[in-house]
């Protein structure tokens, strides 16, 4: 027999994080557009990220920031819609996130996200792809912070897929350290392939940074490895890499 209460609780907070959203993302979103200056707009973002986690009831810890290195490439595994969110909320307001181009063709939303000094690359046109890679290792040397989500996307199921080598190509060819993020219950929350969030604890690791040993593409690819393999020790999945297995 189905426990009514319960079933109570599982409706209502999907419904509680929709009002939440609808108060707060409007509001912050006009600010995000209205303020001068990039890093005030960032702050607002973090704010109302910290903000909508607090009215949910979502418990938001974050450890580890004194490991971040005034200068760096974070990295960190991607399982939930929430992922953005989360960085966003839990990392100082001077990284840029590097995100899939195809994210602007959606109304608002990219404009936001330029805002907020985003940076998009392509996946799809190779030359377009190859101009973008450029850009990012010229504003990596230029000091900019950039987060990105290596695994390029997430699906449904647990476990940590490949990692793509672009991060680390940047982090090699701009002498800058990498620093692995583990994002622990987000998956749980928001899953792929559903907008209905369930309640849960979200968990974020900032783990010791790894220095490159050179600037070549054998370089990058050990610092890919010894990075995934931290956070596969602290991100709570499986490694599935063997299921999901691609040449970069």
């Amino acid at each position: 027999m189905t426990d009514a209460p319960a079933k109570s609780l599982n409706l209502l907070f999907p419904l509680r994080v929709w009002l939440v959203a609808a108060l707060l993302v409007l509001p912050a979103a006009l600010l995000v557009i209205a303020l001068p200056g990039q890093e005030r707009r960032r702050r607002v973002a973090r704010r109302a990220g910290l903000l909508a986690f607090w009215l949910t009831g979502t418990r938001f810890k974050v450890e580890g920031l004194d490991r971040l290195p005034e200068a760096c490439i974070v990295v960190a595994n991607h399982a939930s819609y929430l992922d953005g969110v989360i960085l966003t909320a839990a990392l100082p307001p001077r990284f840029s996130f590097v995100i899939k181009r195809e994210i602007t063709k959606a109304p608002i939303v990219g404009w936001l996200l330029s805002r907020l000094g985003s940076e998009f690359v392509e996946r799809f046109d190779k030359k377009a792809a190859g101009n973008d890679a450029n850009r990012l290792i010229q504003r990596a040397r230029d000091g900019a912070c950039l987060g990105m989500f290596p695994e390029g996307t997430f699906k449904h199921e647990p476990g940590l897929r490949p990692f793509h080598l672009g991060a680390f190509l940047t982090a090699t060819r701009a002498g800058l350290p990498v620093t692995p993020v583990a994002i622990r219950g987000a998956r749980a929350i928001l899953p792929a392939g559903t907008w209905w969030p369930r309640s849960g604890d979200i968990e974020v690791e900032v783990l010791a940074p790894v220095v490159p040993e050179g600037r070549l593409g054998e370089h990058a690819r050990q610092l890919k490895h010894a990075v995934r393999e931290r956070i596969l020790e602290r991100c709570g999945e499986p490694d599935v890499a063997h299921l999901h297995a691609h040449p970069h």
